[in-house]
């Protein structure tokens, strides 16, 4: 029998975490989910998920930091994590680029407007289960 996996949606925008919380556990993931950067650290901290799926532009610490701290980390390095930003790598007036998005060690990088199906078939490949 094979455990569940437990995934850790970590996004500031609440309907769209919903969303994505919903088509993965009607996949058979185990969601929880953190609305900023600090809270999602503290829960990975406090009880490691099997993978993140972690956005880039939120409050108080942003994705590209939270993946680079987890990735740093010898506990945590091993956990595939998906970013999801909606920075287009034409977009230029922000200080997050595409190009700093794809030199983080995150396992995947999805650009928003990302489908529920296209993070589920991304962490089904990651985490390797069907």
């Amino acid at each position: 029998m094979t455990l569940q996996k437990r995934i850790l949606i970590v996004d500031d925008e609440p309907d769209f975490a919903a969303i994505v919380q919903g088509n993965l556990e009607k996949e058979g993931f185990e969601v929880d989910v953190a609305y900023n950067g600090v809270e999602g650290l503290e829960k990975v901290q406090s009880n490691p998920p099997d993978a993140i799926v972690l956005d880039v532009m939120m409050p108080e610490k942003d994705g590209y930091v939270v993946c680079k701290e987890l990735k740093g980390d010898d506990k945590y390095c091993d956990i595939p994590i998906i970013l999801l930003t909606a920075v287009a790598s034409h977009v230029t007036s922000t200080r997050y680029t595409h190009r700093e998005g794809m030199s983080t060690e995150a396992d995947d990088y999805i650009a928003k407007p990302a489908s529920a199906e296209e993070i589920t078939k991304s962490l089904k490949r990651l985490l390797n289960v069907s």
